[in-house]
């Protein structure tokens, strides 16, 4: 696996030779053009001033002005901004033939075909959706791979020719798949190298995939009703191969858009990324970007020093909080929140963590990719330096590759296409194929049974990014990820509210105007809150269960904090389910007898009193006004089986014996800051 990704890196330095104009980094085929955008409808325009947003040197955000009233209002809605299709390079090797326009019907509630043969579908349709394929090679495997093609006769075709055709689409072309994925790069290099693959009619392939991507986004943008952002994946990753991916989403009501994603092929450091953007606003293109997978990063995400290792200044500071407001911190390939090493105290830590560098099996750093951490240092360089690039907000999303989001651990079926697309090939099951059982070098021995070795045991059901918003618009929803009022979920629909204040009045609970009460007397999650003297500072938790999922079992309260030059977190349960109280001593619920069958997967309550909402103020125990501290909820179902089990019993077998039977499904807010001045 090293060997492809020091491959990419090579083929990067060859084919994406870029070349700086006023300010955009161009594709080597665009450099010298004068139309440096698309319009949204796909004619190509001459650059023009339009309005820019106003960020200025001070971060003022246009999007934070509050009317108590209209905000009252707002809507709990939830999308996917996570989303591969055969525009990939990864996923059509993959299998995946779905396009844009595909991946929006799937949104929307309409079955499509899985690469495998079978049909996936939502429980429900999701509120928005944004496909974002790679930036890197986009639309090229699938131009190399199709007969006719300029591409398909030249070498860099040899690996993936015909590789979707009818007859190759089955279990034997996995192996071959794996290694085509490598191919196609080794193969590219020499076709560029001998002349016989031109750069420019490469790029031009990407610039229509680019194109099918805006139109399909602009044919399916419903407002009101289903909404669409235009956007793209930055691929970029350190010479250790830690992960450093970024989700670039357009607002998208703008009349132009680049003419070519800003890639790795442009630059692999991310503060060229930032400077791309900050142009675009410059000319009235508004995006913003959103990290991923931070835990395979090997610590390089949420380092504490710049591309070139210098510390951090405001000038870096102020670009990374203006272009990314929000992290992912949970998809298929794993949790990002936080790792046992990292939060010893956390029972609730070892969740879903992928401990892998992504696309490799080689393990990766805790320290530096989990966002408690990131958050955490974020307050401990303010208390140092007076400067802090990580208050961020989190959602979550799937990083599907087929499409489709893979959010029912019931009804898994993960995101590689035909490379994770049975039990056996996912690990969950022993293998008895006979295809599978010829490659032993990729099986592992658990006990006494042959498994396929493969990361994707390790990684989980598809996030769920969620946001407040005033209606269902681009920019209704774009203001929210602005204002950072936004939250992620590992799947089910909980919906979760977080507000911070002074001296609130709990009389107020049972009131119909709680929500404006709240926010005309508080701030909510995103936001930052000034220290009061001698007030009593209180928080407002709310969540409501999923009901196609389990009942809730408890609200919990994240606690990061600077004591004693030293950041230190703490965990607190704020609300149990059956309005039992919290043991003031251990801060933690009564066990309240949640269990779960694993011979069919049922799961129970001891109780008669199912929670499907909890709320409740909050006021912290621990608090020190002198304490510069953040705080963020996370909300707890009762435990049900993980998709791994649910495999086994399909396959009347055991679940594995190393891999965990159950799990609790949660959503998380985005934090709070509590400042001192």
């Amino acid at each position: 696996m090293k060997n492809i990704y020091i491959t990419f890196l090579i083929i990067i330095f060859v084919y994406g030779c870029s070349n700086e104009e006023d300010g955009l980094y161009l594709p080597r085929a665009l450099a010298n053009q004068a139309d440096q955008f698309i319009d949204i409808a796909g004619a190509r325009i001459a650059l023009t001033t339009a309005s820019p947003i106003p960020w200025d040197t001070q971060i003022i955000n246009p999007y934070l002005e509050v009317d108590p009233v209209l905000s009252s209002k707002r809507l709990p809605l939830f999308g996917d901004l996570h989303v591969h299709t055969k525009n990939s390079f990864d996923a059509y090797v993959f299998g995946t033939i779905a396009t844009p326009n595909d991946a929006y019907e799937f949104a929307k509630g309409k079955p499509i075909i899985h690469p495998a043969g079978f049909s996936v579908s939502l429980k429900k349709p999701l509120d928005f959706y944004a496909v974002t394929d790679h930036g890197t090679f986009l639309g090229q495997i699938e131009e190399a791979a199709t007969p006719g093609t300029p591409y398909y006769g030249t070498s860099a075709a040899n690996q993936v020719r015909n590789l979707n055709s009818d007859e190759n689409r089955n279990l034997s072309t996995i192996v071959q798949r794996r290694n085509a994925f490598g191919g196609f790069l080794l193969d590219t290099i020499t076709a560029i190298q001998t002349g016989e693959l031109d750069i420019s009619y490469a790029n031009s392939v990407s610039r229509d995939a680019w194109l099918e991507t805006i139109e399909a986004a602009e044919r399916h943008n419903d407002p009101g009703n289903f909404t669409t952002f235009v956007g793209y994946e930055y691929t970029a990753s350190t010479n250790d191969f830690g992960n450093l991916h970024r989700n670039v989403i357009f607002r998208g009501d703008t009349n132009k858009l680049p003419a070519l994603p800003f890639s790795r092929g442009n630059s692999v450091n991310p503060e060229d990324l930032w400077d791309w953007m900050d142009k675009l606003r410059e000319d009235g293109i508004e995006s913003l970007a959103i990290p991923h997978n931070s835990n395979g990063s090997n610590g390089a995400m949420f380092k504490l020093t710049d591309w070139s290792n210098k510390p951090f200044d405001k000038i870096y500071t102020d670009k990374r909080l203006r272009n990314e407001p929000i992290v992912e911190i949970t998809q298929v390939k794993g949790t990002s929140d936080t790792h046992p090493i990292l939060s010893e105290n956390d029972e609730w830590a070892d969740f879903e963590i992928m401990p892998y560098k992504v696309a490799t099996m080689d393990y990766s750093e805790p320290q530096g990719s989990y966002v408690r951490d990131a958050l955490m240092k974020g307050i401990m360089l303010e208390e140092d330096q007076g400067i802090n690039p990580y208050r961020f907000g989190l959602i979550g999303s799937s990083d599907t590759h087929t499409a489709a989001s893979s959010q029912e651990e019931s009804n898994f079926f993960s995101k590689i296409g035909l490379l994770d697309s049975t039990s056996e090939l996912r690990g969950s099951v022993p293998v008895t194929t006979k295809a599978l059982l010829e490659h032993e070098e990729a099986l592992v021995q658990v006990n006494d049974k042959k498994y396929f070795e493969t990361s994707s045991i390790t990684w989980g059901a598809a996030g769920l990014a969620g946001v407040w918003a005033e209606e269902n618009t681009r920019d209704s929803i774009y203001g929210a990820f602005r204002r950072k009022e936004v939250f992620a979920t590992s799947g089910p629909r909980i919906k979760v509210r977080f507000f911070a204040g002074y001296d609130l009045d709990q009389s107020k609970l049972a009131s119909p105007n709680l929500i404006e009460y709240l926010y005309s007397n508080a701030v909510t999650m995103g936001s930052e809150l000034i220290k009061i003297d001698g007030k009593n500072l209180q928080f407002f938790v709310w969540a409501v269960r999923d009901l196609d999922s389990a009942p809730l079992q408890r609200i919990q309260i994240i606690k990061g904090y600077v004591e004693n030059n030293t950041v230190k977190e703490k965990v607190y349960d704020a609300v149990c389910s059956d309005g039992s109280e919290v043991n003031s001593i251990t801060n933690r619920c009564p066990d309240n007898g949640a269990k779960v069958n694993l011979t069919n997967c049922e799961y129970s309550n001891s109780s008669t009193n199912i929670s499907n909402e909890l709320s409740g103020f909050w006021t912290d125990p621990d608090f020190n006004q002198n304490q510069r501290a953040f705080y963020y909820v996370r909300v707890l179902e009762d435990p049900t089986c993980r998709w791994s089990t649910w495999d086994a019993i399909r396959a009347g077998t055991t679940p594995r014996e190393d891999i965990t039977a159950t799990i609790q499904e949660r959503a998380w807010s985005s934090p709070i800051h509590v400042l001192n001045d």
